[in-house]
């Protein structure tokens, strides 16, 4: 049996859900191997704030008892890791932070609700960046997690969500819950070589979630490959209820008809060229598949990520929510969030103000961009991931945290919905991230269009084998 647990918690998160409703595998002896798995790496690799054993064995007992009974959902007994800005009904939240968050924000949020509902196992809470406030990754209270993909020295993994993909990789979780304001699931998906969708915003109730933006905060999951990350959105999205009617409705939307736009805009002029390089292969190889690429003007995305950038809507939002809610808590903040925040302006300020009537004559002018596209293809990350070391510096952070930023927050300032998967390595070994960008409220041509590339390019594993610091790790998987 322990041969076939071993196996199962590998394959694709639909044909896991298939195997638990068979009952060629229970969802205790999957979890068991999870945690197997977390004891084996979890050390190296920190992923988690908080790992509740008791709770997640004790959760695989009931979603065993759902299965029994034919009466959980497509998720059930599937282990899950929560990213540590969701609240979760006895589980400590920190939201990255160095206190302890007020009871209030340890009930389910609503996306948790939904997984629960379902059975799913939640197997703990991963790391963040404090309050969400960064791209890259760096927690000074509790550590940074490790990008697996450099064995020799310890990288940055992409934030906020950094704990999220890192679990993944580690065999603990096949589904890592994550929230995206302005990239912090596409970020740390593209940097660790896993799939990220930003869902269209106020698609799925952010309800029970630390809020960094109110006008900008999505909620979402980072998975191993988009057939998973499909597999997730039909299961818990609203109208559909039914992951595999989903998957069955993408695949019958093929590449043929779509038009991939290629934006002129300044972040494809200042990528990486072994980057570029990387993701112009991809695109060849996918105009070789059947798709139409075609040349879009992108400069609507630079004005966007300059209003990202400068507009102080984040920082103003997150500093409110502060005073209001948490009041003290500025001055217990590392620098490197504190520092920024402290800057951001009023939410009453004539900045603010401008920031989002500016945002909402943007957002007016978004459709402009897919006139000639059905999506727009982007990289999700423009530099090779550095090393945690070179970071201690707060301009450094900044510089880096800036250029991270840089090719996802135009989405989220349009309102748009985007997904990053995995097409290839740079020149330090580093996953590529290819970013598609589709039109609020077409979440589901968005990933049956991530679906197709993945389908014609292949896995992660597929394309890149597996994270070198894995290898230095012993135990299963």
């Amino acid at each position: 049996m322990l041969r076939v647990m071993t196996d199962c918690i590998d394959q694709p998160l639909a044909r896991v859900a298939e195997a638990l409703r068979k009952r060629d595998v229970s969802s205790v002896e999957l979890v068991k191997e999870a945690l197997a798995r977390h004891g084996n790496r979890g050390t190296g690799l920190n992923a988690y704030k908080h790992m509740d054993e008791e709770a997640a064995q004790s959760a695989a007992l009931l979603a065993d008892d759902l299965l029994a009974s034919e009466s959980g959902g497509p998720l059930c007994g599937v282990p899950v890791s929560v990213k540590d800005l969701y609240g979760v009904q006895g589980m400590p939240t920190f939201a990255g932070t160095a206190r302890r968050l007020p009871p209030s924000w340890e009930t389910d949020a609503w996306l948790v609700a939904r997984l629960r509902s379902q059975g799913a196992v939640v197997m703990g809470k991963t790391h963040t960046v404090e309050l969400a406030y960064g791209a890259v990754g760096i927690n000074p209270h509790w550590g940074t997690p490790r990008n697996p993909w450099d064995a020799e020295q310890a990288r940055i993994p992409g934030g906020s969500s950094c704990g999220a993909a890192v679990s993944l990789w580690e065999g603990s979780a096949l589904v890592a819950l994550g929230s995206d304001t302005g990239g912090s699931i596409r970020i740390p998906a593209s940097m660790t070589g896993t799939v990220g969708h930003k869902p269209t915003h106020d698609r799925w109730s952010v309800a029970g979630v630390v809020p960094l933006s109110t006008t900008l905060d999505s909620v979402g999951a980072l998975t191993r490959t988009a057939e998973d990350n499909a597999y997730f959105f039909g299961a818990v999205d609203p109208a559909w209820g039914d992951a595999n009617a989903l998957l069955r409705h993408l695949s019958t939307l093929g590449p043929a008809s779509l038009r991939f736009g290629v934006p002129r805009c300044a972040i494809w002029n200042d990528c990486q060229t072994d980057i570029t390089s990387a993701l112009q292969r991809a695109l060849d190889d996918l105009e070789a598949h059947g798709w139409n690429r075609v040349s879009v003007d992108g400069a609507l995305l630079d004005e966007a990520q300059r209003l990202y950038m400068t507009g102080g809507i984040a920082g103003a939002e997150c500093r409110a929510f502060l005073e209001r809610d948490l009041p003290g808590w500025l001055e217990i903040l590392d620098p490197l969030v504190g520092a920024r925040l402290a800057g951001a302006p009023g939410r009453d300020s004539e900045r603010y103000a401008d920031s989002v009537t500016e945002r909402a004559r943007l957002m007016a002018r978004a459709e402009r961009l897919f006139e000639g596209a059905d999506l727009l293809v982007l990289p999700t990350a423009i530099i090779t991931p550095p090393f945690v070391s070179d970071l201690q510096d707060l301009d450094r952070y900044v510089e880096t945290n800036t250029a991270a930023l840089r090719p996802t927050c135009p989405a989220s300032m349009l309102g748009l919905c985007a997904v990053t998967l995995p097409v290839g390595l740079d020149e330090a070994d580093m996953p590529v991230g290819l970013q598609l960008v589709a039109q609020a409220g077409h979440d589901e041509m968005l990933l049956a269009a991530a679906l197709a590339v993945e389908r014609a390019l292949g896995t992660a594993e597929q394309q890149l084998g597996r994270p070198p610091y894995l290898a230095a790790l012993s135990g299963p998987g």
